[in-house]
């Protein structure tokens, strides 16, 4: 079977390498270079955790996540992605917190909750006075996106599937599984898949009132001397303040140390510029300053603007979009770490010639 694939980010290159271990002809359609910085996709780095609140049932899929990235690694011939467990900090009763902990706990993993006392020893870079409650996991790491992306389009390129960079799609034709390039071209498929992070909705309209774009500053940050071998040994953390919360990006293998905020802006044109804002980033780095001891010490190396597409919920959406094509709109910011497995449920779904239960899975249903 002929399938064209419009983005080459991780949920495109994911499903391409998915229908290629299949069997079908795939032929992957990017408006960019691959890696296009100006994807969803492309950074340094992507965590992949397990806490996830009440969303028990992503919480599950991130083992099935691990399964096939093992089946990635094993493809690529390296293992690109680093454990380094995971701390979350929180006020005491906070409900993502309390949520978190009890479906981690019904699914058998282990959840040390920490003592001001142990928090201190256990992580001398947090100002233990300000965390009210702290547990962690063993599990938890960095995926390195950037080099994930650029290894699985070398390796798909090497394996037949044609990858069309520089090539812009404008409109679908989702029954018929074709589409119309800049240029005027027509290319025909027997099925298609649109994987084309905040561009998407310009190609679907039925996404438009569905999801928004959603331009987020990330910060990455140098911090003292002193303080660097202790983050290379770091957990990433995650500060689940509703308000002021952060992320933190550990260091590894070459990569910097990023911060994040957890809201979205819900706002901003994907074909804009790129440029960073201290303001867009200050929640964040206030968050840091009260969480992170000597954080006057540290220093702004880059800001970064990328983009997602952010459901209301911050759920999933994969599934039909006409007769011919699939829509994979999984961008919230958490989607890089089910990239392989949401493909690979959409290379499944092509194969059999029937979606299943793909759309309610993807939307966080249990299977």
């Amino acid at each position: 079977m002929k399938v064209s694939i419009v983005g080459a980010g991780i949920m495109g290159l994911g499903t391409a390498w998915a229908l290629e271990r299949l069997g079908h002809q795939v032929t992957i359609f990017e408006q960019g270079t691959v890696p296009n910085p100006q994807g969803s996709s492309v950074d340094q780095h992507r965590l992949i955790r397990y806490p996830y609140g009440p969303a028990e049932g992503y919480m599950k899929m991130v083992g099935d996540s691990y399964a096939i990235w093992d089946q990635v690694w094993a493809d690529l011939g390296e293992t690109l992605y680093r454990q380094t467990g995971t701390l979350c900090l929180a006020h005491t009763g906070a409900k993502w917190h309390q949520e978190s902990i009890a479906a981690l706990e019904r699914a058998g993993h282990r959840v040390e909750s920490l003592s001001s006392t142990e928090l201190a020893k256990r992580s001398p870079l947090i100002e233990t006075a300000n965390v009210e409650a702290a547990y962690s996991l063993d599990s938890g790491g960095v995926l390195f996106a950037e080099r994930i992306v650029a290894a699985l389009a070398r390796r798909l390129a090497g394996r037949g599937v044609e990858i069309r960079t520089r090539t812009q799609v404008v409109e679908i034709d989702p029954d018929r599984g074709f589409v119309t390039l800049a240029d005027g071209t027509v290319v025909g498929a027997d099925a298609l898949v649109v994987a084309a992070g905040p561009w998407a909705p310009r190609l679907v309209p039925s996404l438009r009132p569905r999801v928004k774009p959603s331009r987020q500053v990330l910060a990455y940050l140098v911090p003292p001397d002193d303080l660097k071998p202790l983050w290379q040994a770091s957990p990433m953390l995650l500060d689940i303040d509703p308000d002021v919360g952060f992320y933190a990006v550990p260091p590894r293998d070459g990569t910097g140390l990023k911060v994040g905020d957890h809201r979205f802006s819900l706002s901003g044109d994907p074909d804009g510029d790129r440029i960073g804002t201290e303001a867009e980033i200050a929640v964040a780095l206030a968050a840091c300053a009260r969480r992170l001891k000597r954080f006057d010490e540290y220093r702004i190396d880059r800001l970064k603007a990328c983009f997602y597409t952010v459901e209301p919920d911050e759920k999933f959406i994969i599934e039909p979009a006409g007769l011919s094509t699939y829509v994979m709109s999984p961008c919230s910011g958490h989607g890089f770490k089910f990239g392989p497995l949401l493909g690979s449920a959409v290379a499944g779904a092509i194969d059999a010639g029937e979606p299943g239960d793909i759309a309610a899975w993807a939307a966080g249903a249990t299977r």
